[in-house]
């Protein structure tokens, strides 16, 4: 039972649960957030500082001459909740490196539409902090939609907010990905079987399934059950920004779910992956890129292997990302029915597998022409 004035309580599996008001709704009712922890005293504890931080952001917010850069210490804290760990280490990385430094000296009564946008053009043109040079469409994207998010927690909060960003977005171009040539390919795949270990295995796995290099990393044998042929992603491992004041590292490796619900999936591996994988089996719970329980390989590594094996066929330059997008451009050639290629490929919808990894050949397009005939 709690104690009174306390929403603390113990769990049928042993573990506490806290329970506090992250906020109010529109009609008053309190929202409840929770925290959990082994032992009374550390749930307490942890409530504890839920409540100071509230607090703190009640006065934040209770204050008109707020300046941005209170605003965007209040978002963050307030969008931790909801989002992943590795999605909050980009947006504090972005906010610190761009955002704070250029707009969190003024007051947020005084940020007009006129300021945003010119700030958003100087990225554009010169922005880069290690040299001179423009920050990517992408980059200033994800920079434009924090700080529309943040004007509208702001709103949201009854505070001043001036500018209207409606109408402000950022013109992309569409990347062109570098898809190998069937004999770029060809080559490629007799590189990886020439003397084939854990690494090489790991690029022909991506190559013949789409897999993406982090849910390659984060791989375990027991994701491959290889009597019924399937390849099970359940994880995916990347470094992202260390956002933990008390460690000295400045960044870490994180493995978990995937990027959306869709990219939890099942994958039929061919029977020439099969035949190739029982050369290597371990146990289950062992990383299949090193056959060890503990150690594994981060995806910059794999990068560099890849660049290695590139350049050891004597083929153009490749990514490993460019994997993915071969494999998807082979299954079309091969007449694969475009919904179980998307579903393979972990995506929410056809559209973006036909928009973003679908790239028909050359060859492709002189087989189709040839179609063409003129009547006799």
């Amino acid at each position: 039972m709690p104690k009174t004035g306390e929403n603390i309580y113990k769990r049928k599996d042993g573990r506490w649960e806290g329970r506090y008001i992250r906020y109010y709704d529109e009609n008053g009712v309190g929202k409840y957030g929770y925290v959990y922890a082994k032992t009374y005293r550390e749930v307490k504890i942890k409530l504890a500082e839920k409540s100071a931080i509230i607090s703190s952001r009640q006065i934040l917010l209770s204050n008109s001459h707020v300046t941005y850069d209170e605003i965007l210490t209040a978002w963050l804290q307030s969008s931790r909740i909801n989002i992943k760990e590795s999605t909050y280490a980009r947006y504090t990385h972005i906010v610190d490196s761009h955002i704070r430094p250029s707009l969190g000296k003024y007051q947020l009564c005084k940020i007009s539409t006129q300021l945003i946008e010119g700030y958003i053009e100087s990225k554009l043109h010169n922005g880069r902090l290690d040299k001179n040079g423009p920050l990517s469409a992408k980059t200033v994207t994800d920079m434009l939609s924090i700080i529309k998010s943040s004007f509208e927690y702001a709103r949201y909060n009854n505070l001043p907010v001036i500018c209207n960003l409606s109408k402000l977005s950022i013109k992309r171009k569409d990347k062109e990905m570098r898809v190998l040539r069937q004999d770029e390919q060809n080559l490629l795949v007799r590189v990886l079987l020439d003397k084939i270990d854990l690494y090489k295995f790991g690029v022909l796995l991506s190559l013949y399934t789409g897999i993406r290099i982090g849910e390659l990393c984060a791989l375990r044998w027991g994701n491959l059950c290889l009597d019924d042929r399937i390849l099970r992603v359940r994880e995916t491992m990347q470094r992202i920004r260390d956002t933990n004041m008390e460690t000295n590292t400045k960044t870490k490796i994180i493995i978990t779910e995937p990027k959306s619900q869709c990219s939890i999936r099942d994958i039929p591996l061919p029977e020439c992956i099969v035949v190739i994988a029982r050369q290597f089996r371990a146990s289950d719970k062992d990383f299949i890129l090193t056959g060890d329980r503990v150690k594994f390989v981060e995806p910059r590594t794999m990068q560099n292997r890849f660049r290695h094996y590139v350049m050891e066929c004597g083929i153009d330059q490749a990514n490993f990302h460019s994997l993915r997008h071969t494999f998807a451009t082979r299954c079309v050639e091969l007449g694969f029915e475009l919904k179980s290629l998307s579903e393979i490929l972990g995506h929410s919808n056809v559209n973006i597998t036909l928009n973003k990894y679908v790239h028909s050949s050359f060859e492709l397009k002189h087989s189709n022409m040839n179609k063409l005939t003129l009547p006799l």
